[in-house]
């Protein structure tokens, strides 16, 4: 059973490897980033057996009655190659109509300039920008919702960054935090670890070259809030109506919730 100090450490945010703080927990995760960005698509399709379009899709689904009023404002939060904002793109209708576009932010230039290029070869409607997510270039309530996809757990401060997007956030806007998740119990849970820390370990470090990177992937999991702790944490920083739609055997999980 964790200790109390132990409980401390999982919900503060991202520690890699020899990262002492979270000034350097941010500059190694955006280290990391910037060298797997050329192959981060195709290894997290292959990786993922192509489930990860499955999970977006799901999420952008999931918040319908917001993408498709026309003066929404979106934005998704460490976006990387943009794949969510895409998806959030793809989700809205008419898109004769004039609309804000999706706004697509991470911290990672490699991964911005894959996303812009992206955008440009399908005339996707969205456009991405430098941000760094515990400190956002936003004024106070400017969207309407706030998306993130495997991208919040690698953040140095889950508080700081729940509380970012708590101030970007209109009243009444919606947030939807889509990420990993170890499964607790049965069959596929022991599946699932064992895929994680042994097989896709070594798959990623070969093909992208970057061993450091995907050793980093599972523990960066398992030192992850589990939903009802990370439930918590939202509520402390002024979300209410948290829901939870847990896939793939509990292994992917998307936490929705409402700024209050």
């Amino acid at each position: 059973m964790p200790t109390p100090a132990q409980n401390v450490e999982k919900l503060a945010g991202t520690r890699p490897e020899g990262a002492r703080d979270e000034r350097e927990a941010a500059a190694r995760v955006r280290e990391m980033f910037g060298r797997i960005a050329p192959r981060y698509d195709f290894l997290n399709h292959l990786l993922s057996f192509s489930l990860d379009r499955v999970w977006r899709r799901r999420t952008a689904r999931r918040f319908l009655h917001i993408l498709r009023r026309p003066e929404a404002r979106v934005l998704d939060l460490c976006c990387g190659t943009g794949d969510l904002a895409f998806a959030l793109d793809r989700a809205r209708a008419d898109l004769s109509t004039h609309r804000p576009p999706v706004i697509g932010a991470d911290f990672v230039e490699g991964m911005l300039e894959r996303a812009r290029e992206k955008a440009h070869r399908s005339n996707h409607h969205a456009v991405f920008a430098a941000a760094d997510a515990l400190h956002l270039p936003f004024p106070d309530a400017s969207f309407d919702l706030v998306t993130s996809a495997f991208g919040f757990r690698n953040l140095a401060s889950y508080e700081q960054g729940l509380h970012e997007i708590a101030r970007v956030l209109k009243p009444g806007g919606e947030v939807g935090i889509l990420e990993f998740s170890e499964p607790v119990s049965g069959r596929m849970a022991g599946l699932f670890r064992f895929y994680f820390k042994n097989i896709l370990p070594r798959i990623g470090g070969a093909i992208s070259g970057d061993s450091e990177a995907y050793a980093y992937l599972p523990g960066s999991v398992a030192r992850f809030p589990s939903p009802p702790e990370l439930s918590a944490l939202m509520l402390q920083a002024g979300f209410g109506d948290v829901r939870i739609a847990s896939w793939n055997f509990g292994s992917v999980v998307l936490h929705s919730a409402r700024r209050i």
